[in-house]
């Protein structure tokens, strides 16, 4: 058991020096040979538990977008209105986002490069199922616009990524009035 946990422990690391790596240089400066060091692991370790860069940088994509979408649905409930819904969804991907502003960097940058492959990109929208279910279920109801759910995640949830941002340089800072007036802007984008 002991051996495991020091297994766990060191695959950890290894994700935690990349996205440390890579949200401070991008990917190219996020060698192998730095993230062995900065996890204080040697560099013949990572490949015990990825194939290579290509392969340490989805997991950890998949690992960061499986945390965000934890959060985002942990207060989420089927049954409730569709925009009581959207909103509990909304609140908590932003606070996940405020919270966790390594994580959150890495998300959009893995948003904006190619740095994630295709096959793992689409295996990470299924993380966000319940959210597409949900416009679903507001477009049947006459709620939501009927429009591709790429527009409306680029519309109400995209958003956030450059509210992050704007909070971080000290330029918006996002207490819960801005957050609720973003939610009201968000929701308001893609009611009907």
């Amino acid at each position: 058991m002991a051996q495991l946990q020091k297994s766990i422990d060191k695959r950890t690391a290894l994700l935690k020096a990349t996205l440390s790596l890579v949200n401070n240089g991008g990917i190219q400066s996020a060698s192998m040979a730095k993230v062995a060091k900065i996890a204080n692991v040697s560099p013949a370790t990572i490949y015990l538990f990825f194939e290579s860069k290509q392969d340490l940088v989805n997991q950890l994509y998949l690992d960061v977008k499986g945390s965000f979408a934890e959060a985002a649905f942990s207060q989420y409930e089927s049954d409730d209105e569709v925009k009581k819904s959207f909103e509990k969804i909304w609140i908590a991907m932003a606070a996940f986002k405020l919270e966790n502003k390594e994580e959150a960097s890495f998300l959009s940058q893995c948003d904006n490069t190619p740095m994630i492959d295709e096959e793992t990109r689409q295996e990470g929208l299924k993380y966000l199922t319940p959210l597409f279910d949900l416009w679903s279920k507001g477009i049947k109801e006459g709620i939501v616009k009927d429009i591709s759910p790429y527009l409306l995640y680029a519309f109400s949830i995209y958003p956030m990524a450059f509210l992050m941002n704007m909070d971080n340089r000290a330029l918006c800072p996002l207490g819960e009035n801005v957050i609720n007036e973003a939610f009201q802007v968000a929701w308001d984008s893609i009611r009907v």
